[in-house]
């Protein structure tokens, strides 16, 4: 259904259905432009397939007009434009408008090619009848507006060319200034008397047309493209023949279709319609698929749901052939994983077989293996958390390096541990405690107790100096942040509860020197 769409070209007595799918047009029934065509068309649209339908109309209601309109960009731009196409064409809600450039004198307007289907009664009854079997509607597009990409596909860049196609309608003359789409005017292919229209003549009134409304000067040179099937060339060659102010050249359907990139799969061109020009275009509009020349409205709500639901199928689409690779890498490492997993047990059953083997060998253990491993993580432990008077020793060393003054005389260093002050077997009657194992250091280090007695080496009598050397050497040794220094002993009592005595003027057989002591107490 998404390769696939339906294509009614309407001309002014009858509209005939195409389809496209997969690179191929096909032709279908022709229903007259009347009540009956209409119940006829939806007949057979009722039984067609829900794929998204183009209109494209090749009528003699179809007016240009050449406006210029102040340069106005953004949203005030396009409301001025708007109102302009309205004010041209009101009686009509199929209009269209094309800026083509820009006025090179004055204020710069921009120009603007405005067109419409004057005549609505010849398109909406077949937009209303797929509109009430709920069919969606891409868009309405002109003929005369689609040449203008067949001109560029045909390379046809003359300043004034006027190109010339047959089609169920009559004879479409559509004039192009420098590429761009100036005028259009459709005369039919049999006048009133039942001929054949003279090609050369019409080029003649459409060219003295051009002169009369100056969109080309007198004396320029006018360059008309016959688009004709190859059996018809003769005939039409014969009409027209070249002129002081006129040229002519024809193409054939065939080299139309090379030369524009518009070969089918299906039937060749020239084999669709009798020989006429319009599968050329309609061909052009299904490759294309460009944006609906005339507006359409509310006509358009079917197919914008229709575009939503693809949309929505697409993104579903891509959805699950996500999901399918995700699901796919999943089961990928599902079965690598699986694969793993045999590889490392058969691994772990060669080691085990290994290690049984290496055991068997070897002569029989003294005790277990958790046995050795928690006497290797004992070890460890005493050799890095076993409590020891270094540690001590080396802050007491630091603060002695700074006090030259003071001599140490005795260090008593111990262990703080619960159960270290009890009565030992055989005092007192008492039992003996078992000794913690925080002295050994498990499973933390213990607090150690330092005693420290020193002297100061200062004047006999001068005691003010002693207290202060003991005092600074104290702070030194307090300044350790896990460091706790008590004075247990200083050099001179000076409590209010203790007498002092001394004899002045005496001199000592031998000086003594004041001595201290201090308690340091390391906490981890």
């Amino acid at each position: 259904m998404v390769f696939s769409k339906h294509l009614l070209y309407l001309s002014g007595d009858q509209a005939t259905v195409y389809r496209w799918r997969r690179g191929s047009l096909t032709q279908g029934p022709s229903f007259a432009n009347d009540a009956a065509g209409i119940d006829a068309f939806m007949d057979y649209a009722e039984t067609r397939s829900a794929s998204p339908w183009y209109l494209l109309a090749d009528l003699i209601e179809e007016d240009f007009q050449r406006v210029t309109v102040p340069h106005v960009r953004g949203g005030a731009g396009r409301q001025l434009m708007a109102r302009r196409v309205l004010q041209q064409y009101r009686e009509t809600p199929f209009r269209h408008h094309e800026i083509q450039g820009r006025e090179t004198a004055g204020r710069r307007d921009d120009i603007v090619l405005l067109s419409a289907l004057t005549n609505p009664g010849s398109v909406l009854p077949w937009a209303e009848a797929l509109e009430q079997l709920q069919r969606p509607l891409a868009g309405l597009y002109s003929t005369t507006l689609l040449s203008e990409d067949l001109v560029r596909r045909l390379n046809l860049r003359d300043a004034h060319l006027l190109l010339v196609t047959q089609q169920s309608a009559g004879w479409r003359q559509s004039y192009f200034q420098n590429g761009m789409l100036k005028f259009s005017r459709l005369t039919p292919a049999i006048d009133r008397d039942g001929n054949p229209v003279n090609v050369g003549a019409e080029v003649a009134k459409t060219q003295q047309f051009l002169t009369s409304v100056r969109l080309m000067a007198r004396g320029s040179m006018l360059h008309a493209v016959v688009v004709t099937p190859a059996a018809a060339s003769s005939a039409v060659d014969a009409q027209c023949e070249d002129g002081p102010e006129t040229t002519f050249d024809f193409l054939t359907l065939e080299s139309v279709a090379a030369a524009a990139g518009l070969a089918t799969a299906g039937a060749p061109l020239e084999q669709l319609a009798g020989h006429l020009a319009e599968p050329a275009l309609l061909v052009l509009l299904a490759r294309r698929r460009p944006a609906s020349h005339y507006t359409l409205g509310p006509l358009q709500r079917y197919f914008r749901l229709w575009r939503a639901r693809v949309s929505l199928y697409a993104l579903s689409a891509a959805l699950t052939v996500c999901c399918l690779g995700w699901t796919g890498a999943n089961l990928w490492q599902e079965h690598q994983a699986s694969a793993d997993t045999v590889r490392l047990n058969t691994e772990a059953s060669q080691f085990d077989l290994r290690y049984k083997t290496s055991m068997a060998e070897m002569p029989p253990r003294v005790t277990s293996t958790a046995n050795m491993r928690a006497a290797v993580t004992v070890e460890r432990m005493l050799a890095t958390q076993s409590a020891s008077p270094l540690g001590m020793s080396a802050i007491v060393s630091q603060a002695l390096d700074a006090a030259p003054d003071i001599r140490l005389l005795q260090l008593d260093w111990k262990v703080d541990v619960p159960g270290a002050n009890l009565p030992q077997p055989g005092q007192d009657g008492t039992q003996a405690q078992p000794i913690s194992s925080l002295v050994a250091g498990i499973p933390a280090r213990a607090p150690q107790v330092l005693t420290l007695e020193a002297e100061v080496l200062a004047a006999q009598d001068d005691y003010r100096q002693a207290v202060d050397s003991m005092s600074r050497f104290a702070q030194a040794l307090a300044r350790h942040p896990r460091l706790t220094v008590e004075i247990d002993k200083p050099p001179v009592d000076t409590r209010s509860s203790v007498r002092l005595a001394g004899k002045a003027g005496t001199q000592a057989a031998a000086p003594e020197h004041a001595k201290f002591t201090l308690n340091l107490v390391w906490r981890p």
